[in-house]
């Protein structure tokens, strides 16, 4: 008896486990119905489909939202935003910069870094490649001027692009004097080997550089060289320091007057140096 009900039991267990009734059948059916090959291509299509597209759109959405509105934000970011952010102590260090140009870009800024004053540095991008650039990775510290100039390659010296491209530097300078800043600037084909700042000594408008003249004396004098056969002196325009005054200021207006007067062409093949130096020289002692 014990052995009859044990039987019984097992085989109740069996029926509960692989049920014989057809509706039990058709339900097991049904049940694995999700694996018969149809069913399974449409499931894996279904998977490329979410694992192909739903990335795509997400791209997409980085791309033109947060992106668009970031680079909508620095086209609008004006000079007198960008200066009030980067000044310290009244002072800004600028340079002018195109695409081609930011390997040299990258080593300046290397050595200004070393002499820690690198978050006075404002970047005046020639085009827009190089204003989102330097504000993706140093936000707020480029600006265009606008309109930025239409060939964005490297210009050789001597040629018109060059001229377009550095003609554009004494307009940048004054406006930011005429914001009431000290400004520096530089071209970034140089680096610093110490701070300059110590050396630039007493209450003067403009200081620059000599590039005909040997190594001076600390304590030389500060009027104009003599003219070189070209009637003007040789002061290189890579260099200047500007303090907010009227002198400045009539320097670098000056100075848009020359290159005004003397315009690129074929034959004279001008750059913005020659023009600087008349404007010292026709503003010495004003």
């Amino acid at each position: 008896m014990p052995s009859v009900l044990h039987q019984r039991s097992t085989h109740s267990s069996l029926a509960n486990s692989y049920p014989l009734s057809p509706r039990s059948s058709s339900s097991s059916e049904r049940s694995f119905s999700i694996f018969s090959p149809i069913n399974l291509l449409a499931l894996l299509s279904l998977i490329v489909i979410l694992g192909v597209f739903l990335p795509w759109m997400n791209i997409q959405e980085s791309i033109f939202s947060s992106s668009k509105v970031s680079n909508s934000k620095w086209r609008e970011y004006s000079l007198a935003e960008a200066a009030s952010f980067v000044a310290k102590n009244g002072t800004v260090i600028v340079c002018a910069v195109s695409q081609p140009y930011l390997p040299f870009l990258n080593n300046w800024l290397i050595s200004l870094t070393r002499q820690k004053h690198h978050e006075k540095v404002l970047v005046i991008a020639e085009d827009y490649a190089t204003l989102y650039k330097v504000n993706e990775r140093w936000p707020g510290h480029a600006v265009l001027v606008p309109p930025a100039p239409d060939a964005q390659t490297a210009h050789k010296f001597g040629s018109q692009g060059f001229f377009n491209f550095t003609s554009r530097r004494p307009r940048h300078l004054l406006h930011i004097l005429e914001l009431g800043y000290n400004v520096m600037y530089n071209d970034v084909d140089m680096v610093w080997l110490a701070d300059p700042f110590p050396y630039l000594q007493g209450n003067h408008d403009v200081y620059f550089t000599d590039d005909m003249a040997a190594v001076k004396p600390l304590h030389h004098s500060h009027e104009l060289p003599p003219p070189g056969k070209k009637g003007r002196t040789y002061i290189c325009s890579c260099m200047i320091f500007l303090r907010p005054t009227s002198g400045a200021k009539l320097v670098m207006r000056k100075w848009i007057e020359e290159l005004k007067a003397q315009p690129w062409s074929k034959a004279k093949k001008a750059n913005d140096q020659p023009a600087f130096n008349w404007a010292l020289n026709k503003t010495a002692g004003e």
